[in-house]
């Protein structure tokens, strides 16, 4: 990680840091998947080199300890650009609202979504939207995984040694890992590059 901070290269009289470096040689690339949510996001990053699959990092934003909707929306932008800045994704890959009955509970989880994906934009990183359905299919081969089953094949896919408590996180991480998997195949699933893809795509979304 040290790695990442230092700067060691000067040309033309442009610093780049090690990060930077790893992009102009197009040696590696990083996904960073996100499942929204209003009480907590998860996320995860994986890196891909060639056919070498490697985790980065996964963890959960607790955003219930904050009584304020629209501080906790905050605090979801604010921890998303923190990620894309200290990791620096190729791609952010996030999971689509399921649409249930409460209006009000979808309302807030399309907000959460939304400041994510905004942070996301801010620096111009593309971002694909998936289906639940179809981050659990593309992980586990079953659309109606339960969350035990997504994290036990991530454990294994992964080598990870061992699974966080709550399965927020590894949600998150299942994100990238299908945005992994579906890679070429451009009828799986949602894209956008600027706001302008969002809303031209999504009218009904924006009020």
């Amino acid at each position: 990680m040290f790695l990442f901070q230092i700067i060691f290269i000067k040309k033309n009289h442009v610093i780049l840091t090690f990060a930077k470096y790893r992009k102009i040689l197009k040696t590696e690339r990083i996904i960073l998947g996100i499942d929204p949510g209003t009480t907590v996001m998860g996320f995860g990053i994986i890196s891909i080199t060639g056919n070498d699959l490697k985790l980065l990092v996964m963890d959960e934003l607790i955003l219930n300890k904050y009584d304020s909707h629209s501080l906790r929306l905050k605090k979801i932008f604010e921890r998303t650009l923190g990620l894309i800045d200290e990791y620096h994704p190729d791609e952010l890959a996030i999971e689509a609202p399921f649409f249930g009955k409460n209006v009000q509970s979808m309302l807030k989880l399309g907000r959460a979504q939304g400041v994510a994906m905004a942070a996301g934009l801010y620096r111009e990183i593309p971002i694909t939207e998936y289906l639940p359905k179809k981050v659990k299919m593309a992980v586990t081969g079953n659309g109606n995984a339960s969350k035990e089953q997504v994290a036990a094949m991530l454990k294994r896919l992964l080598n990870i040694s061992v699974l966080p408590t709550k399965l927020d996180a590894t949600d998150g991480l299942a994100v990238a890992v299908c945005h992994y998997f579906n890679a070429g195949k451009p009828d799986a699933k949602k894209k956008y590059s600027s706001w302008k893809s969002f809303i031209s795509d999504n009218p009904k979304r924006i009020k």
